[in-house]
């Protein structure tokens, strides 16, 4: 099989950083470009570290574009917090060399969607719907030529990770997300709900180490930092490794499982801004308009990442 077209859609952040490597390691995609969002960090340091993680992977060929410095309404909401003041914190990775793109992302998107036959590209987003959402409004034709639109973000039965119910990426950008659920475009969500069934341990961040590569032992540095912020939060031995799951999926969607629902984004309400909404039990007549994944094979997921991490340099 050839293979996929893959666009990256993300705001870098460690998580974003391994599922980039996944990506990248994998030849079952082409990935098409990447483009970069505010988020885990302000976009001046997203754009950045995307292109930290193309040189490390050995890619300094990939298109990186800079695209929307803020969310569609409300202020830029960051989690340097989780992720360190750059976002990489922990890697070691020096300031990249390789060039950002000549304009938008916004008008990148559109202008490559456009020039793909129906249904030709597949869109993974790894953080805030800025971009995608602002992409689709500026030209809603785009959405015939999304393969499927395949997303880290939510939370229902597990609720929230910033508020009591709203999960990161869909807290910064509620409207962007409304913009998204309710395009038509076929859509799967990894939630909360999965992405926290699949908790690292500290063998596992050895063992990328112990492959003796730069990748891995940049993977290994970010990942010690990163997951003692959750570890701290809830309790647990270790942190989950959230937006991998994107790519993990498109790679052996055998290792999930999940539901068709229909999914709501709160846009209206301060107490639950951002909430996704999903109508796990059809009680409502909507109709679904979501694939929402709730079960991992943990094994098999971190398995995944390290036998493809081991083919980077």
């Amino acid at each position: 099989m050839p293979p996929r077209p893959i666009i990256i859609d993300t705001d870098p952040g460690q998580d974003d950083a391994i599922a980039i490597l996944l990506a990248l390691a994998s030849e079952e995609f082409e990935v098409v470009g990447i483009t970069a969002v505010a988020g885990n960090v302000p976009l001046r340091l997203t754009e950045a570290n995307a292109r930290r993680v193309c040189e490390l992977a050995g890619r300094s060929d990939m298109k990186v574009f800079a695209g929307c410095a803020r969310p569609l309404v409300r202020p830029l909401v960051t989690a340097e917090e989780v992720h360190g003041k750059t976002g990489l914190d922990g890697s070691g990775l020096p300031d990249p060399t390789m060039p950002l793109q000549d304009g938008h992302a916004v008008d990148w998107l559109v202008e490559t969607l456009r020039a793909a036959p129906p249904q030709g590209l597949t869109l993974c987003t790894l953080g805030p719907l800025t971009n995608v959402a602002a992409a689709m409004i500026k030209a809603p034709d785009i959405v015939d030529h999304i393969a499927e639109l395949v997303m880290m973000g939510g939370g229902y039965f597990e609720g929230g990770n910033v508020t009591p119910t709203a999960e990161f990426n869909i807290y910064v950008d509620p409207h962007a997300a409304h913009v998204i659920f309710s395009s038509g475009v076929k859509l799967v969500m990894h939630p909360l709900d999965v992405t926290h069934k699949a908790l690292m341990s500290r063998e596992w961040i050895d063992s990328l180490r112990a492959l003796g590569t730069k990748t891995g032992t940049a993977a290994a540095g970010m990942l010690d930092f990163y997951e003692r912020f959750d570890m701290e939060k809830y309790g647990e031995d270790g942190g989950p490794l959230h937006d991998p799951c994107v790519l993990a999926y498109l790679l052996q969607p055998e290792l999930f499982k999940g539901r068709d629902c229909n999914v709501q984004v709160e846009t209206g309400s301060e107490l639950t801004m951002g909430m996704t909404v999903v109508d796990w039990w059809r009680v409502t007549d909507r109709r679904p308009n979501c694939h929402v994944i709730n079960q991992i094979d943990a094994a098999g997921f971190y398995d995944l990442i390290r036998e493809r991490l081991a083919r980077l340099p």
